[in-house]
């Protein structure tokens, strides 16, 4: 096989702004595949070309292009001129080692000037194949499909399609700071803002040195697993522990956690703003735990300037759950940890907050003060895919 034939779905209804949609897609392929033995990829009359050099690794290939938003789907194929001869023996190479219990032909035209319609080269490339194989021909659910399309200059064959995970291409659709906390939740609300095309970077609070490094640990894990998806991210370790225990010693049990939320959020749109980003991303579904209700959320909201999407906030466990699996995150998700989440939390937690009471419990704070300082004492780590992470530095406020 001399190519893979990529497909696009969503980007083929973006209109006048289709071309950049595409170039964005093909220039992020380019860099996704720069270091296999590939060619360089281009957009070829509704689909992408990418060629396969001598000895390139169409698995590490298959599995790199599965994970990148904007592909529908795509196929190893035979890249032959245009012409039902060189077709047809480009389908009858394709047979060896295949046995199905039976096929199907599908035949598209890109270009309406090749002399056959697709009905008539279906039919012609079928009988090809029936005569040397003897396969029975099903048109509805076939065993094996065997794919040709037609374009100007070239023609490609190939069978069956891999599946690619759909949606818009990295960074069409701006960028966001998705609160990754290290649980299950928060790297499936991440991966579902980049699958529609958003460039997400990480903040992550934690509680060292009062707790352990673990939870950092994970999110930079997570963090490393989901630049596989959008190839580079952003990653800010905030500490949190200090601010919880001044809190702790000023505000009443119940309202902790909501202050606690609201300050992570205060936090947050600082680096969003300074940054780049347009909106922050919570793993947050409603009604899961105390700060999650539709009230404390509505008190949590009431501090933010920037929007704060919830991808998941309507899903339930077992459906994130699923979700977490498929995209690799849950085995380092569920790993044991020590997170800010978990510290200094009150054993009964209002659910129903009134922003009335949580700024009074508030005033008892100095809120500059306590976001300034855990600004001044973030850092930030660069990672890229393939080509991992650089070394993490100290993130230094202007």
């Amino acid at each position: 096989m001399t190519s893979v034939v990529a497909h696009y779905g969503e980007i083929a209804l973006k209109g006048r702004n289709r071309p950049w949609f595409i170039r964005t897609l093909v220039r992020t392929i380019r860099t996704l595949l720069a270091d296999l033995n590939v060619g360089e990829a281009r957009s070829v009359m509704g689909r992408i070309e990418i060629p396969l050099g001598p000895g390139a690794n169409w698995a590490e290939v298959r599995e790199r292009l599965a994970r990148l938003p904007g592909i529908n789907n795509f196929s190893r194929a035979e890249r032959v001129a245009p012409d039902l001869d060189a077709i047809s023996a480009a389908v009858l190479d394709g047979l060896g080692g295949q046995a199905p219990r039976s096929f199907r032909i599908a035949v598209r035209r890109a270009d309406k000037r090749f002399p056959l319609p697709s009905p008539e080269v279906e039919r012609v490339l079928g009988r090809l194949v029936q005569d040397r194989t003897g396969w029975p021909v099903d048109l509805s659910r076939p065993d094996l499909k065997i794919h040709v399309e037609i374009l100007t200059d070239e023609a490609f064959v190939y069978i069956g399609k891999e599946p690619g995970t759909g949606g818009l291409p990295v960074g069409t659709s701006g960028r966001v700071l998705c609160l990754l906390s290290g649980g299950i939740d928060s790297p499936v609300a991440a991966w579902r803002m980049i699958r529609r095309g958003c460039r997400a970077h990480f903040v992550h609070f934690h509680s060292y040195p009062i707790l352990s490094r673990a939870s950092q640990d994970k999110a930079r894990e997570l963090a490393r697993l989901l630049t596989r998806h959008q190839l580079k991210s952003r990653l800010y370790l905030v500490p949190f522990g200090a601010i919880q225990q001044r809190v702790v010693v000023a505000v009443p049990p119940p309202y902790r956690v909501v202050i606690y939320r609201r300050l992570m959020v205060r936090i947050a749109e600082y680096l969003a703003k300074t940054h780049g980003a347009q909106a922050l991303v919570t793993g947050d579904v409603v009604g899961q735990v105390a700060s999650q209700t539709i009230e404390n959320l509505q008190v949590i909201d009431a501090i933010a300037t920037l929007p704060i999407l919830r991808p998941l906030v309507g899903f339930d466990k077992d459906e994130i759950t699923a979700q977490a699996e498929r995209l690799g995150t849950y085995e380092t998700s569920i790993l044991t940890d020590e997170d800010c989440c978990t510290l200094f939390t009150p054993r009964f937690p209002t659910t129903r907050a009134s922003r009335e009471g949580i700024e009074a419990a508030e005033a008892n704070l100095d809120i500059t003060a306590l976001v300034g300082e855990a600004l001044q004492s973030a850092a930030v780590e660069e990672y890229r895919y393939p080509a991992i992470k650089t070394p993490g530095a100290i993130l230094r406020i202007q």
